[in-house]
């Protein structure tokens, strides 16, 4: 058999199986083509979701007759020349028309502001038509009518219409959230019409109207940098959340992208403050030189590599969680209205609406259980109600006695002096605190606090289990942890790579309590391990870190193994539920709340207190 050159038709029906997946796959090269040629307006209209009909018009630069010629032949483009490593355009492949041509009917009408007149070129099937004068504003109208009708199997792939025009919808909100300068209109038969008008420079007004005015409420602004990398946008306190990570967006130099190291980086940045099954909600923009990051992984373009892919993630993690230590701990507005419809007459609720509590009628919020949540521990503070609270919790555990598992950790002293500097009465004013004075305790668990212009209702146990965790925490980044030497060493045999990757890491796990030394060139021998841990697999551990390592070069996985033991050890070891407590105790705990980052939820994600401004209370006796 032969080697034969393909036919042109079919290089372009192949190059549309990896550039244009479905319909939304098309709006969004059209959209990035309207963007490029600097329109101001783009309207996108459908039908049949989008396999009948897809209409980008535009009032960009437009193009002429030779122009036309040549954007429906492959590889032709007006956004690169001769590299690769300064790409400031959202396409420069040259694939995206022809590829469409080739499986649908095509047809673009366009005129530059100079021209008298507009031109006209069509491809059905793949077969391109004479570019003729048509009439035309400025600017360029594409239309793509019947996609894939000349590739019958990949019909049989779609979905149905109405989950393809909800995944052109998510390309125009991804869009519309990149270039808050553009007017973006999504109309159709098989739609409502949606508009997002332009707001300029206000790149939160246009998040708002992709994501709702709540975002804005309860948005904390993001602004940082390290070395020649800048990061900017939004995130959502950790008590506003969704269901899933479609409230997640991610841009490179002005490129929508659904990157899995940025979604990792999120995801890692609100690790134990996020409830189990939880996202957050959080908008990110990139800028970096483009010779730095590689927009060229696929045809798509939806996937990046970064040069430096740990300075980025690094980046993103420290500067949300500097961003959370700031004002994270603020409640969000969502629970102060879920409660307001609770105490409306006649709700009802089955889904809960917020994670953690339920809403049934005539009885406000019911506490449900966690699978994180630890058991009462029997020498919790509970179980012995004249003792004080304790919230300075001693950490010193690096210098106890060795043993396993939680036993290495006991009880927190009892330190009746923690508050003793400041005396608080039923009577402390609120003034100058965030979180008020507290007034009373209501079924031994929650505290009603008074604040300057409104009440707080605070989760003690929640709360409590915050400060602890945030000190035990505090001790892991301070303090070299208490480690349990073996009897005999674990010799390990691995690659000689990963022997050399650990051992570059060596300093960064003797902190944490794992010490590791070379054990000739393909083997380490671990000497000492963390006693947090207990009993320890040196051998699955050392594997774990050395795959960790080779992936991501970091050693993280065992701090957050530590992090996630600390959690639930603050768990047992916090005030419990129905402790009653007295307020100087109460007040302590506001105090040391208003000093702690993070402690506006427990460590599982759960909000530590609900806030309600006066007017949401005089709301609801009718009295504004």
């Amino acid at each position: 058999m032969s080697v034969k050159l393909l036919p042109e038709t079919l290089i372009n029906q192949i190059a549309a199986g990896e550039v244009i997946e479905r319909p939304a796959s098309a709006t969004k090269e059209l959209i990035e083509n309207a963007i490029d040629a600097g329109a101001t307006r783009i309207e996108i209209a459908t039908a049949g979701g989008g396999k009948s009909l897809v209409r980008v018009t535009d009032n960009g630069s437009g193009m002429d007759a030779a122009d036309l010629e040549l954007a429906v032949r492959r590889h032709c483009t007006s956004k690169i020349s001769t590299t690769l490593d300064d790409i400031q355009t959202l396409g420069f492949r040259g694939e995206a028309l022809p590829s469409i041509g080739s499986v649908a009917r095509l047809t673009i009408t366009s005129r530059r502001n100079s021209d008298p007149s507009g031109f006209q070129v069509s491809v059905n099937g793949g077969a391109a038509s004479p570019v003729k004068p048509a009439p035309a504003n400025q600017g360029t109208v594409v239309e793509v009518r019947d996609l894939f009708f000349a590739t019958p199997a990949r019909l049989k792939f779609m979905k149905t219409e109405r989950a393809e025009a909800a995944a052109i919808t998510e390309v125009v909100k991804r869009m519309a959230i990149a270039f808050p300068h553009v007017r973006f209109v999504l109309s159709g038969s098989d739609r409502s019409t949606l508009e997002f008008p332009a707001t300029g420079d206000d790149h939160l007004a246009r998040m708002a109207q992709i994501l709702g005015t709540e975002f804005k409420e309860n948005a904390i602004e993001i602004d940082a940098g390290r070395e020649d990398v800048s990061l900017s946008g939004f995130v959502g306190v950790p008590t506003f959340h969704r269901g899933n990570s479609a409230h997640q967006f991610a841009f490179v130099n002005g490129r929508p992208v659904q990157d899995k190291l940025i979604l990792s980086a999120i995801r890692g940045a609100y690790a134990e403050q996020m409830p189990s099954g939880r996202y957050p909600v959080a908008v990110l923009s990139i800028e970096l030189d483009p010779a730095f990051v590689d927009v060229n992984v696929h045809p798509a373009k939806a996937d990046v590599r970064f040069r430096d892919p740990q300075l980025v993630r690094g980046l993103i993690v420290g500067a949300i969680r500097q961003a959370l230590h700031r004002e994270g701990d603020r409640a969000s507005t969502t629970g102060a209205a879920a409660m307001l419809r609770a105490f409306q007459p006649g709700f009802s609720q089955q889904t809960p609406a917020q994670p953690g509590f339920s809403e049934t009628p005539g009885s406000g919020f019911q506490r449900h259980s966690y699978p994180h949540s630890a058991p009462q521990a029997s020498w919790s503070a509970s179980s012995s109600p004249s003792r004080p609270l304790d919230l300075d919790v001693a950490t010193s555990y690096a210098a106890r006695p060795v043993q396993s598992g939680f036993d290495a950790f006991s009880a927190p002293t009892a330190r009746a002096d923690t508050v003793a500097d400041t005396t608080y009465t039923p009577e402390t004013t609120a003034a100058g605190y965030r979180l008020g004075a507290a007034r009373a305790q209501v079924h031994e668990n929650y505290i009603v606090a008074q604040t300057e212009n409104g009440l707080v209702i605070v989760d003690q146990h929640a709360a409590h289990e915050r400060l602890v965790y945030e000190s035990l925490r505090k001790a892991l980044e301070n303090d070299r942890l208490a480690s349990q030497v073996l009897l005999i060493p674990e010799i390990i045999d691995l690659p000689e790579e990963d022997c050399d990757r650990l051992m570059v890491h060596a300093t960064e796990l003797d902190r944490l309590g794992l010490a590791i030394e070379r054990f000739g060139p393909g083997a380490v021998a671990v000497r000492e391990t963390p006693a947090m841990l207990g009993e320890v697999d040196p051998n699955a551990l050392i594997r774990d870190l050395a795959d960790e390592i080779a992936e991501w070069n970091t050693a993280s996985g065992l701090r957050n193994k530590l992090e996630y033991i600390a959690a639930t050890m603050a768990c047992h070891g916090s005030v419990r539920s129905g402790r009653r407590l007295k307020p100087d105790e109460m007040n302590a705990l506001l105090r040391q709340m208003e000093a702690t980052p993070g402690s506006g939820t427990c460590n599982h994600g759960r909000p530590t207190y609900i806030e309600l401004k006066l007017s949401d209370i005089e709301r609801l006796f009718g009295r504004s």
